[in-house]
């Protein structure tokens, strides 16, 4: 079979539908790979922040790292797509996310956290160019009113991830033991860098293993089909080619980016302090808080499967509407709650924002056509705000001197901009040029 080979099918081709089965398959395996790389930050960031004894807002930087990739990444990506297509552009995510998770060798050799910070820059590049193809793709690999099923049917594996990613990160990166500044002061210099180089050197395994599977999934997309999907016209849209920055002329689109750049900023925050939340909240220990992230992956995922079951009765709008409210409640709770509520309202914040990605992105694409891949850019550069509000909830926590509840103010913020676009900012309207 030859590398490299394009098979094209139309849309509306009823008798395709069989071969899209397959391509759709190894596209769900994308979902729960990148969603691998993301919910092990949330281990990383208490982890690395023992290891490499920093503050709340310097720990944070690992997700900065990651999303200001996306948001470099997101417009290259864009055009790599629209000159290489979908399977070239998988490819090359594979093996970039690849070599940045080969980079956490030396990193933890040398306990050098800028070398980790650029590694997770190079595993953002990677997965910025995953996800703008793989979202389109899978958007539409099928029949267009099917769409956001699909979204939600791959994103779900990426909740299984949530779920996979904490448990394997608390087995295999953290320790369970955590010193105080006093106690590591009391130690001689030899024995506190043994146990900090001790600390570092255990994501060695996990993300060389992590490695050598983009690797061999890689080389099983460059010997497999995959048809490249030849999208229809949006009705009466224009033949020629708009540039990148003409798709925001379809206000729903734009608010759909500015929606997708605070749910992501949301989701991150949760997940990111959701350790120190529990350690100090719920007072329970670093390993047992690990596997309650992983119980909040399980309900991230079940939530999936819930909305995805629920938007065959209810619109999706609605249905974003009622868990962007839902996730409002919860985080006040957690904000103001004391003990195991606070594990339960982050909880709950797993579960109704599930939903949320895949949603806001099928919205924002809706009626598109052949401006789907431009699209698609700007709503996966959206992604940065993974890397603006961690840093900003780090900074809330430092200045309030070491309170991560006040921190989910700023979680609390977004849901009311996701609320506010599922009940207006979501609306389609016709512009001048597609008249």
């Amino acid at each position: 079979m030859e590398i490299g080979t394009k098979t094209t099918v139309k849309l509306n081709d009823a008798g395709s539908s069989k071969a899209y089965l397959f391509p759709f398959i190894l596209i769900v395996s994308l979902f729960f790979l990148w969603g691998m790389a993301h919910n092990l930050n949330g281990i990383l960031i208490p982890h690395l922040k023992k290891a490499c004894q920093l503050n709340n807002s310097q720990s944070a930087l690992v997700d900065t790292s990651v999303f200001l990739a996306y948001f470099i990444m997101a417009l290259p990506a864009g055009y790599a797509l629209r000159k290489w297509g979908y399977k070239r552009s998988i490819m090359l995510g594979l093996v970039t996310f690849a070599v940045g998770a080969f980079l956490f060798i030396p990193a933890a050799d040398q306990r050098m956290y800028e070398l980790f910070l650029l590694a997770l820059f190079i595993i953002g590049c990677g997965l910025a160019l995953l996800e703008t193809a793989a979202n389109p793709y899978a958007a539409v690999l099928g029949k267009p009113e099917a769409a956001t099923h699909r979204l939600n049917l791959a994103a779900s594996f990426n909740g299984l991830a949530a779920m996979v990613a904490p448990i394997i990160g608390t087995a295999f990166i953290l320790s369970g033991t955590s010193y105080s500044e006093a106690e590591l002061a009391a130690m001689t210099d030899a024995s506190r860098l043994a146990y900090l180089l001790q600390e570092a050197s255990s994501v060695k395994i996990p993300y060389l293993t992590l490695g050598l599977i983009l690797l061999s999934v890689a080389l099983l997309f460059a010997f497999v089909k995959l048809p490249e999907i030849q999208g229809e016209k949006a009705v009466g849209q224009a033949e020629q080619k708009p540039g990148l920055f003409a798709v925001l002329r379809h206000k729903h689109l734009t608010f759909a980016v500015l929606a997708q750049f605070f749910y992501v900023g949301a989701q991150v925050c949760v997940t990111s302090f959701f350790i120190r939340m529990a350690q100090q909240g719920a007072g329970v220990d670093e390993k047992t808080a690990g596997y309650f992230l992983g119980l909040y992956g399980l309900l991230f995922m079940g939530g999936r499967f819930v909305g995805t079951f629920l938007l065959r009765y209810i619109t999706v709008q609605r249905l974003l509407a009622i868990y962007a409210l839902c996730c409002a409640v919860l985080a006040i709770v957690a904000i103001l709650g004391t003990g195991m509520l606070i594990l339960y309202a982050l909880g709950g914040l797993g579960f109704f924002m599930s939903i949320m990605f895949p949603t806001i992105f099928s919205l924002g694409i809706a009626g598109l056509g052949n401006e789907t891949k431009q699209a698609s850019s700007w709503l996966i550069m959206a992604i940065v705000g993974g890397a603006v509000f961690p840093f900003l909830t780090g900074s809330m926590i430092d200045a309030a001197q070491d309170n991560t509840q006040i921190g989910y103010s700023i979680p609390l913020l977004c849901y009311l901009v996701i609320l506010w676009f599922a009940l207006k900012g979501y609306k389609p309207t016709k512009t001048a040029h597609d008249r």
